[in-house]
Formats: C-alpha cells, sequence, structure tokens
C-alpha cells in the first residue's frame, strides 16, 4: 500500500458525509448520502435509526472502495454527530421506535414538571433545562412506556445518542459507548467529574445500566466488524460536530471563538478551564484526550438554517433552503421587515421554550424576497445575541468570529454578520469541517500528530470578511432586532374572558 487514510464519518441532520483524510488534515475523496427528517404530527421530529445506519454503511463503503482502487489503507475511522438526538435500542440491536430528533420539542412536558431542578442541573451539567437535551427526551419515552424504563434497568435496553448507536452497530453490537462532548450535552454528565451523576440520572428517572460507557474523544473505541471492507478497522474517534468543527478550525487559544451555521447554529468560546458559572450560555466538554478535556462556553440557536428553509416551504417551494436564499440574494436587504424565528421557542441567550415567531414592521410594499433577506438577517443578529453573551460572560472583548458550516457559503450572510457585531469574521474555507476536526482528533489517537500543537501548524485557507457598516447603523438595526425578540417572547393568556400579557 502507497498510503494510509483516516475514514472521517460526519454524521449530521439531513445527511451523512465521509471523507478520507491525509496526514496533512487535507481531504482526499468525499462522500454523502442523503437523509430524511421525519416529521409524524406537529411540533414532532424523528429519524429512522436503520436510514442513519444504512447511510454510514454506504458513505463508508464509498470512501473504502476509493480508498482501496488507490492501493491505500484506512488507518482509523473518526466520527462527528448531529448531537442530543435521542436513541432508544434492544441490545439485539432491534431500534426501539424512530429517534427523537434534537429539533423536537415533545419533552417540554417534562421539562415543565423538572422546573424545580433546573438549577442543580445547570450547576452539575452546565446546561439550561431544556427540551433540547437527549434526557427529557429519554424521560419523555419512559412517561409514555414505564415497561421500557424496567427494560433499561435490567440491561436489556441501551440509550444512546447517535455517537453511540453508530459505534455500536460499526462494531457488531460489541461497544456501547460514548464520548464525552456527547455526553456532555445528554443534561446526564457531571462536568466535574466526567463522568454520569447519580443525582441526576435520580432526577431524570434514567438507569445507568442503560447508558453507555464514556470514553475521550480522542481515544481507541473498538475496532469495526460489520462492514467487510472495514473488518479489523479501530474507532479512534468519536466526538460531537459542532465540537469537531472547533478542533478543524486549528486555532485553540482560550477566548477564540467559533459560529457553525446549519440547520441550527452553535457558538462555542474555548475556557482555560470549567467556568464556574453561566446562566445565558451552556458550559461544556470542548474536546476531551486520555489525559483530560478542554472546556467552553457554548450557545445554541434552534433555527438559523431552518428559517431559510421555513420561508422557502412557505412560499411552496420545492427546494426551500436553494429558493429562499436565491430569494434573499436578489435585494439589498430586507427593508426594515423582521423575522423572529422563534417557532419552536428561543435558545440562547433567552432559553425561552415559550416565544413564538413573529414577523415584524410588515408592510404593503415588502415581497417575498424581504421575508427570505429577514430570514437571512435573522441569523446574523442571533449570533450577535450569543456572542454578546460569551462576552459578558467571559468579560472580554471577543476581536474575531470564526466560521464555519454550511449557510457560510452566503457571502451576503457573512458580510452581514460581520457587520452587525462590528468585527472580522473568518470563513473557513475548508468543506465539511466537522468531519476534519474528528479525523485530527483520530490522528492524535494513531500518533499522527502529538498535540493540538501540532494541528495549529497544519494549512488551513480563510476568507475574511470585515465590517462596513456604520456604528450607528448597526445599533439601529440591533435595537430593532431586540425588541422584536421581546415582541415574540410576550405570553398571552386568556383568563375569565379577559387578555392580560
Amino acid at each position: 500500500m502507497t498510503d494510509a487514510w483516516i475514514l472521517a464519518i460526519d454524521q449530521g441532520t439531513t445527511s451523512t458525509k465521509a471523507l478520507l483524510v491525509d496526514r496533512e488534515g487535507q481531504s482526499v475523496y468525499r462522500a454523502s448520502a442523503p437523509l430524511e427528517l421525519l416529521q409524524p404530527q406537529a411540533g414532532r421530529m424523528e429519524q429512522d435509526p436503520l436510514a442513519l445506519w444504512q447511510s454510514v454503511c454506504r458513505v463508508a463503503g464509498e470512501c473504502a472502495a476509493h480508498a482501496a482502487s488507490h492501493g491505500a489503507g484506512i488507518a482509523g475511522l473518526a466520527l462527528s454527530n448531529q448531537r442530543e438526538t435521542a436513541l432508544l435500542w434492544r441490545r439485539t440491536g432491534e431500534p426501539v421506535g424512530n429517534a427523537i430528533s434534537w429539533q423536537c420539542r415533545r419533552s417540554a412536558s417534562v421539562c415543565a414538571r423538572l422546573r424545580g431542578s433546573a438549577s442543580s442541573l445547570q450547576s452539575i451539567a452546565g446546561l439550561p433545562l431544556d427540551p433540547l437535551l437527549s434526557a427529557t427526551k429519554w424521560a419523555w419515552v419512559f412517561d409514555q412506556r414505564p415497561e421500557l424504563c424496567s427494560l433499561a434497568a435490567a440491561g436489556e435496553l441501551h440509550l444512546g445518542t447517535v455517537d453511540a448507536w453508530i459505534l455500536y452497530k460499526l462494531t457488531g453490537g460489541c461497544l456501547h459507548a460514548t464520548d464525552h462532548t456527547n455526553a456532555s450535552r445528554t443534561a446526564l454528565l457531571s462536568l466535574e467529574s466526567l463522568a454520569w451523576d447519580d443525582e441526576l440520572l435520580k432526577v431524570f428517572g434514567i438507569p445507568r445500566a442503560a447508558l453507555p460507557e464514556v470514553k475521550p474523544s480522542s481515544s481507541v473505541f473498538g475496532e469495526c466488524s460489520a462492514m467487510r471492507a472495514l473488518a479489523g478497522v479501530p474507532v479512534v474517534a468519536a466526538v460531537g460536530d459542532s465540537h469537531a468543527a472547533f478542533v478543524g478550525h486549528g486555532t485553540y487559544a482560550p477566548g477564540t471563538v467559533k459560529a457553525t451555521y446549519g440547520t441550527g447554529s452553535s457558538l462555542m468560546m474555548l475556557t482555560s478551564g470549567l467556568v464556574a458559572e453561566a446562566k445565558q450560555l451552556a458550559r461544556t466538554v470542548a474536546w476531551s484526550e486520555p489525559g483530560g478535556a478542554r472546556y467552553a462556553l457554548e450557545g445554541n440557536i434552534a433555527m438559523s438554517g431552518a428559517a431559510l428553509q421555513w420561508v422557502g416551504e412557505f412560499l411552496g417551494s420545492s427546494r426551500p433552503v436553494e429558493d429562499a436564499a436565491a430569494l434573499a440574494a436578489s435585494v439589498d436587504g430586507a427593508a426594515g421587515l423582521i423575522l423572529v424565528p422563534a417557532m419552536v421557542g428561543l435558545g440562547a441567550p433567552h432559553w425561552d421554550q415559550a416565544a413564538r415567531g413573529i414577523v415584524a414592521n410588515l408592510e404593503r410594499s415588502h415581497t417575498a424576497a424581504h421575508l427570505a433577506r429577514a430570514a437571512l438577517d435573522a441569523i446574523a443578529f442571533q449570533v450577535a445575541d450569543v456572542l454578546e453573551a460569551m462576552e459578558d460572560t467571559a468579560g472580554l472583548k471577543l476581536p474575531v468570529l470564526l466560521a464555519d458550516g454550511g449557510a457560510t457559503c452566503n457571502r451576503a450572510l457573512m458580510q452581514m454578520q460581520a457587520d452587525v457585531i462590528g468585527r472580522p469574521v473568518h470563513r473557513s474555507a475548508q468543506k465539511d469541517l466537522s468531519a476534519r476536526g474528528a479525523a485530527l482528533l483520530a490522528g492524535m489517537a494513531l500518533g499522527w500528530w502529538k498535540s493540538h500543537n501540532d494541528w495549529a501548524t497544519l494549512p488551513k485557507t480563510v476568507e475574511v470578511f470585515e465590517p462596513r457598516m456604520h456604528a450607528g447603523r448597526r445599533e439601529q438595526l440591533r435595537a430593532g432586532w431586540r425588541l422584536a425578540v421581546r415582541r415574540a417572547r410576550l405570553r398571552w393568556e386568556e383568563k375569565e374572558g379577559s387578555r392580560s400579557c
């Protein structure tokens, strides 16, 4: 064989991608398979676990065939994945129902019931109580089907996020494991001990016996056995997609902040250690190695690219995201129109489940293109809100925002982002940054690189978007956005024939 590459699989909400990555951290081949998001009823979003697995098999098989055709081996497999999506399966590998998507809000009733434990949850796990979290989804399932909780306690039922499910399938059912980043998004992991927490398990009613082993993101998980083309290949990294993207950027000093723009968005800022408190944000594991973990502050936005998708669907498009983006590009601005895409509530920094989407300042002259542009601008405004909360929490000015994800190909969005935050945005020219980051973690486990200092020396290219908007105009737009958000958060209740807010 002439060379050996890392196979990096990035399992996302709308597609599964795979890269073959060389020792320079560069992609030499790419494969992709689309995925369907199921909506069986209003407010519920699911995915077929077997379809997830089949998509992994498809892209991994394509990459393995490409490597073989070039006389190259696969040194190890790395996995990054959509986070918080919750699965249940029997020891036989048979799924129990569909995976409950991270976007699904069906567990709002669980959050309402556990509101008294919110402070304890945030103290231990670093997370605001929200239906986003995997533990709320598993608790909801056990509320609906108590007999499954008994099976889980007996070790007959496995719980896990997408990484755990894929690892289980890749190893032929020999491994039930997850990594610290994915575990830190379940609401069951103590950030201090990096282990499942007894108090949180009791709060959510989750049996410890059903949970996966927690391992460092960069470590040997096991060997592939389910696919002949990958037989014996070690799995040497598993990491949540947003965390993997951070690794992929190649900048690791405390205070570095990046935004990943996808269906939803995630901002993550590296900290020098575990921050004691962050009311408006989540505290999380950035990534981990056998020697310890790096920590970060994070802010999650539920609807960013999904807002553009909603506009396209609302307008009856067969290609909702692409057509909405094209509409947005056809106008210079939203002409005062503001869309707050709180269709499933608001995430960071508000964490308001009851908020609902609104369109503000609508005039007769506004067109569908202005609505699409308002959806695009809403992404930039939401990111600016989270960045501001990070600065307030950290007590420092963040000079640059790193950007990655599919939506960053939209130049109007990147320029608007730089304008509304008043500082440069560095857009990574590296596609599939989550897969690349997972590959870098895998390379460390394989001994290709000794530390993140080696990652920082690998080739990378960015495009810089400098702010061009006048400060007065920026503040005017931000003020209009804040007012619209306040309106989206108003709660109207019917009481004895009168309305109050």
